[in-house]
């Protein structure tokens, strides 16, 4: 058997990539900065996208909150506005932790540049009641997330989420 001689270099470009996936709590995302294409700005969109639904879906309180401001605006279509960092985490406590799960509807995540800021992330969500799915209705909405890339980090400062309503079975 014949080991190939790009075997060293896919291993030295897999631990960047692990390093740089450790460094963002699980996802590979790029800098502002360093995003010169269209495809690059969609793999980072999809990143941010999960990061913090990962959280969200697995009850993590802690990591939900790095993923915002301080003053995160959260306008929905049902509740209206909340404002806060710590708002958002406690309606996660309250609310969701435990009873619903949110996936992205796939094919529907489309990222925009935000010269100077950072990006805007439009959408299809769906939320499901794990365990109820026979009994409650999956739910479906659109969504908005304003991701601002400040001090190297990546962070939500605007959550639009309308459109809400029932999926047919």
């Amino acid at each position: 058997m014949r080991v190939s001689s790009a075997l060293p270099r896919m291993l030295w470009q897999f631990s960047l990539l692990f390093l740089l996936w450790a460094q963002a709590g699980g996802q590979a995302i790029q800098s502002l900065e360093s995003i010169k294409s269209q495809v690059e700005l969609d793999k980072t969109g999809a990143a941010l996208d999960a990061a913090p639904f990962d959280s969200f879906n697995h009850c993590d309180l802690e990591k939900f909150g790095t993923f915002l401001t301080e003053n995160v605006e959260f306008y929905d279509d049902r509740d209206g506005l909340s404002v806060g960092r710590q708002r958002q985490i406690e309606d996660l406590k309250n609310y969701i932790c435990g009873k619903v799960t949110r996936e992205i509807v796939p094919g529907t995540l489309q990222v925009y540049r935000l010269e100077g800021y950072g990006a805007m992330e439009v959408g299809v969500h769906r939320f499901h009641h794990p365990g109820q799915d026979d009994t409650e209705p999956v739910g479906e909405g659109k969504f908005i997330h304003l991701w601002q890339y400040k001090d190297g980090a990546w962070k939500i400062t605007r959550i639009i989420s309308y459109d809400h309503h029932a999926v047919a079975k």
